[in-house]
């Protein structure tokens, strides 16, 4: 079995990794080259661990991982430190590390294990055999400088992974376009030097200013990152009627501005431009699988509606596809096994995700939409922050850290809530997502 993967990101060299290791002859295409910026908080969860765990991948201090404690709330003139929980399927810390060193060490994991890491290749569409399977991709070979240098070339695969992240080119090319029935996010983000640079806590402050004063939709993070600075930056959903109208960049401004002055968070000790991306949630495209394709990460939406996380989701889709794909690989040598039957198989995979995190995505949505109204927002922080057993909860909820086979109290309460709402669906029963609408959001964060 011969498999291509397109983008170099947490899903597309986990993926790599995997593959790799089981002797399969893996392809990464990247359109960049390491080391290279990604907006995002840097904050990884319990969950995200679990996963660099499951890779081996060395996450020392030293090598620039910090850890932290757990997660400190900011709401309503309260402050509430929760621990990340002891729950059995998880480590009980979580780490901060820059996208541009974190992408870099999983590919470089990935090549050391065998996998073939091509920098530079951006892929402008699939290749598909007459009876429409995807057979590989089409890439633009670019110069250091990130241009095109006018040369292409074709690359042909058993099984193409889309790992290519929200714009996924990869997909958008064989019609896969967004769904207008999930929740869409925008997050904003910089740095500044400051010296809360080695806090111990991933802070989230679970309320925004708004033009009318009220809060809006989303949350604002100060991570310490350990090496002189710290990450701050906000993300809205749009279940706000402001989403799209506002300058996110300017909100953000603002926001740091009313900070206390020995934070460090001025114009003068800002490091680098504030740069924002959109935030694909709750399945946001889909089919996950199609003959000779499968989604990974963002490519497929897979960002949680509670709480804009996807570096986890993204590292555990490309297990799970590796999965398939490595037992596919070993039933091929089996007497009467087809191409068909390896279809099949395969087509499990968007089963098996949506059976994993269906359901709480689930949840995430109507947890978007309620947070949406200012009234509700206020009412549930005036009601929970006051409760430390409620928001250790609320806490478990939104990172999803929970046992499935635990007996505890907080594991069967969400079990129930998660059994009380369908799982989200995977497949493209729906209309596409309007591109105006996501146009009209990412350049928001541009402006």
């Amino acid at each position: 079995m011969k498999v291509l993967i397109v983008g170099a990101g947490p899903a597309g060299s986990t993926a790599a990794y995997y593959l790799a290791q089981a002797g399969i002859d893996v392809t990464v295409l990247e359109k960049t080259s390491f080391p290279r910026e990604k907006v995002c908080g840097d904050g990884l969860t319990p969950r995200a661990v679990r996963e660099i765990q499951k890779l081996g991948l060395p996450h020392a201090e030293s090598e620039g991982w910090r850890r932290n404690k757990g997660l400190r709330l900011i709401a309503g003139g309260r402050t509430i430190e929760l621990p990340w929980p002891e729950v059995s399927d998880f480590p009980t810390y979580g780490l901060i590390r820059t996208r541009l060193g974190f992408d870099e060490e999983l590919a470089r994991h990935a090549q050391a294990a065998g996998a073939v890491v091509l920098e530079r290749h951006s892929v402008t569409s699939a290749l598909q055999s007459d009876d429409g399977r995807v057979i590989g991709a089409r890439a633009s070979i670019l110069d250091e400088s990130g241009r095109k240098t006018g040369e292409t070339r074709d690359f042909h695969a058993d099984v193409v992974l889309a790992a290519d992240g929200n714009s996924t080119r990869t997909a958008v090319s064989l019609g896969m376009h967004k769904r207008d029935d999930r929740p869409l996010g925008v997050a904003v983000r910089t740095y500044f030097t400051s010296p809360r640079h080695e806090d111990d806590w991933m802070e989230g402050w679970l309320e925004l200013p708004g033009k009318s004063g009220k809060p809006l939709p989303g949350y604002g993070w100060v991570f310490g990152v350990g090496d002189g600075t710290s990450n701050v930056g906000l993300g809205i959903l749009n279940s706000s009627k402001e989403f799209g109208k506002l300058d996110y960049k300017q909100v953000l401004r603002e926001w740091t501005a009313g900070m206390p002055a020995d934070w460090g968070f001025t114009p003068e000790n800002q490091v680098g431009e504030i740069r924002g991306a959109a935030l694909p949630m709750g399945f946001n495209r889909t089919p996950h699988y199609s003959p000779g394709l499968l989604l990974l990460g963002d490519a497929g939406g897979m960002v949680s509606p509670f709480n804009g996380e996807g570096i986890s989701y993204a590292m555990e889709s490309a297990r799970f596809a590796a999965e398939f794909l490595i037992d596919s690989a070993s039933r091929s040598t089996s007497a009467g096994w087809t191409a068909d039957d390896a279809d099949a198989h395969l087509s499990r995979y968007a089963d098996y995700v949506r059976d994993q995190w269906g359901s709480h995505f689930t949840l995430g949505r109507m947890f978007a939409s309620l947070i949406g109204k200012p009234a509700v927002m206020k009412l549930a922080l005036r009601t929970g922050m006051p409760i430390p057993m409620l928001m250790r909860f609320v806490v478990r909820m939104l990172a999803n850290l929970t046992d499935p086979s635990a007996k505890g109290f907080e594991d069967r309460v969400i079990r129930v809530l998660e059994m009380l709402v369908p799982a989200t669906s995977n497949t493209s029963s729906v209309r596409p997502f309007k591109a105006a609408d996501s146009d009209t959001a990412v350049s928001a964060t541009t402006s």
